[in-house]
């Protein structure tokens, strides 16, 4: 029969060193949290909703996306709608790192010809989108189409939108 041996000092000091980065390694990874993006009238969702997060954002936006990292990007979730069953819209909720991360993406868009609506903290409506901001959160609609309802219903699902948001 063998016996073990006990470990020896220097062993056990190691093992102790080593035990937190070991049980951090073997922590499973968190991932960004999926927005749940809302019903509204006149719109249905149509597809899954998909979430990018950290260097991911240059799959899904090709050209602004250090933009949004050095403004303190965290993930964005996205999902497509219809309105009225034949306007497309893609909706982008980014969550950024703090309100005012949110801030310095929503100014650095131009204002040109928006006007001013009563969403979130601050909100720009245009002919074929939408752009608001709450707390650390940005989001973003736009549309393939034109209407004369779409206006207003983009301000509708963003107030749809706007209740799902945590401060």
């Amino acid at each position: 029969m063998r016996t073990i041996q006990p470990f020896s000092r220097a062993a056990l000091a190691a093992l102790l060193t080593l035990a937190p980065f070991l049980a951090a390694g073997c922590q499973k990874q968190s991932s960004p949290a999926k927005m749940t993006f809302p019903d509204a009238a006149g719109w249905t969702r149509t597809g899954n909703v998909r979430t990018f997060a950290g260097e991911g954002l240059f799959t899904y936006i090709d050209g602004d996306a250090e933009k949004y990292l050095k403004a303190g990007f965290k993930s964005v979730s996205t999902a497509d709608y219809k309105f009225q069953e034949k306007i497309q819209v893609v909706v982008d909720v980014y969550t950024m790192t703090s309100p005012a991360a949110a801030r310095t993406i929503f100014e650095s868009e131009p204002a040109g010809d928006a006007k001013t609506v009563a969403l979130g903290d601050a909100a720009r409506l245009y002919a074929q989108s939408l752009i608001f901001r709450k707390g650390p959160y940005l989001v973003r609609m736009v549309a393939y189409q034109e209407s004369p309802a779409l206006p207003q219903g983009m301000v509708d699902l963003g107030h749809a939108i706007e209740g799902k948001l945590s401060r």
